[in-house]
């Protein structure tokens, strides 16, 4: 039985995930091939050992950030995470906000720019036209849905073995850089002279947001507190532990590339870790990155499937009109509809950006502001929890509260100001997908006031 009375029953989440699976799983919903486009960007504002430091500096504000999550996660365990958070701390309309932007911004847009990309990859192996490359999109999308809606086990497996094989093409790209080492074939000091000019505030900000990107996920992983067993000791190894392991693969991804490039190359490569793997194995190195690529594009819906269906769900089992989504498949141990509801909006937005070429960048701006409003406010919910929950136990609580939670509150406030200053007009968009489903919320209540204050 769940130990969390809410969600306790024969169709609701289980605790069948071992401390390591777990690890492995938090680990592929936030390692992506984020690093071979972010560094560019930061190598291009953070020059010398201040590269390292910044992506020092992000993996522990993250953990930092993250402790506040553990906190939470064991104190209410739900597959909602967030939601269940922001709803305990500020009322249901506000969860519901969380809930529809990750529905509607954060992971199906995810979902779609990452079929994308695959699509991109795969064209430069297999001749496809526009259409032949959008059904590839929709293709992939589908397939994950059909392995997330076999049994959890099917979904929670592939997720491990992919994020091994991401794992394979990082230490192909150290690989390649330790090469040229031993043939004296490198262009640049592992550990570069410190510049003689220090980063402005403003290119700290730039980097920190493409760093901060990278490590992103591991608020997502709080959505598994409900299935992983040992809960005193099992979410915080699971996500610390997860974001121990990912900075360690970071450093030395990136330190790689710097050696193998040089800061200048590096600052202005578009694809640096094809580069080098290129200057070290030729064609076939390059080859094996496409390869690395679409791999990591594919652990990456599957894991956004996971967790986002897991949000709707939550969601939807709250909301009497959306009841039919809420349901979880005791049988098969995964919320269907959700996830049905979740792979069919992303395919939706799969056809609509076949109409218009959506990069990187924008969807980074698009995302961006929307998510550090959201850490702001589960920062804010670990005080405001422990003020209105105070007898409730709390298997790990945050070190040195408050200064953690307020730490890392600060530092979301910073990072919310800071994208809209700095990021493009498509964070307006995010903006107005977010108003939009205010409006609805609210709609809603005045139609149904009822069934909604007995949600609540």
């Amino acid at each position: 039985m769940s130990d969390n009375p809410v969600i306790a029953g024969a169709d609701a989440p289980k605790r069948h995930l071992g401390v390591a699976h777990a690890t492995i799983l938090a680990l592929g919903m936030i390692m992506t091939t984020d690093p071979l486009k972010t560094a560019p960007t930061v190598a291009l504002n953070i020059g010398g050992w201040h590269f390292y430091a910044m992506w020092v500096l992000g993996g522990l504000l993250s953990m930092m950030g993250a402790m506040g999550y553990v906190e939470m996660a064991t104190a209410f365990p739900d597959p909602g995470g967030d939601y269940n958070f922001l709803s305990k701390a500020y009322g249901r309309q506000v969860g519901l906000l969380f809930a529809w932007s990750r529905f509607s911004i954060m992971h199906t847009g995810w979902i779609a720019l990452m079929a994308f990309m695959f699509a991109d990859y795969a064209g430069a192996v297999i001749p496809m036209n526009p259409v032949g490359h959008t059904l590839f999109a929709l293709a992939t999308v589908a397939a994950l849905m059909g392995l997330n809606l076999m049994h959890v086990r099917m979904g929670f497996i592939t997720q491990a073995g992919l994020v091994g094989l991401v794992t394979v093409g990082f230490a192909s790209v150290v690989a390649a850089a330790i090469k040229l080492g031993v043939q004296g074939h490198l262009p640049a000091a592992v550990i570069a002279p410190a510049p003689a000019v220090l980063p402005s505030l403003k290119q700290m900000s730039v980097a920190l947001i493409f760093i901060f990107l990278a490590y992103g996920g591991w608020s997502d992983a709080a959505t598994l507190s409900a299935e992983v067993r040992s809960d005193r000791r099992g979410m915080l190894i699971t996500i610390i532990g997860s974001l121990a392991a990912l900075m360690v693969i970071y450093l030395a991804l990136n330190g790689a590339m710097l050696a193998g490039l040089g800061l200048n190359a590096l600052a202005h490569s578009t694809a640096p870790a094809a580069d080098l793997m290129g200057r070290a194995f030729g064609d076939a190195g390059k080859t094996l990155i496409v390869v690395v690529v679409g791999v990591s594009a594919i652990a990456s819906i599957n894991s956004t499937l996971i967790i986002g269906a897991r949000t709707t769900y939550a969601a939807a089992r709250d909301l009497p009109a959306l009841a039919f989504i809420g349901h979880w498949d005791g049988r098969r141990g995964v919320p269907a509809r959700a996830v049905l509801a979740e792979g069919g909006f992303a395919m939706v937005l799969v056809v609509a950006g076949s109409f218009a070429a959506s990069g990187f960048s924008a969807m980074v701006d698009y995302m961006t502001p929307v998510y550090w409003l959201f850490m702001t406010g589960s920062m804010g919910a670990v005080i405001i929890l422990r003020y209105r929950f105070p007898d409730a136990p709390r298997p790990v609580k945050t070190p040195l509260y408050p200064l953690f939670p307020v730490g890392f509150l600060a530092i979301s406030i910073y990072m919310f100001i800071s994208s809209l200053l700095t990021l493009g007009v498509a964070a307006l968009y995010g903006a107005a997908v977010l108003a939009v489903g205010a409006g609805l919320i609210l709609a809603a209540k005045t139609r149904r006031p009822k069934r909604l204050a007995a949600a609540e």
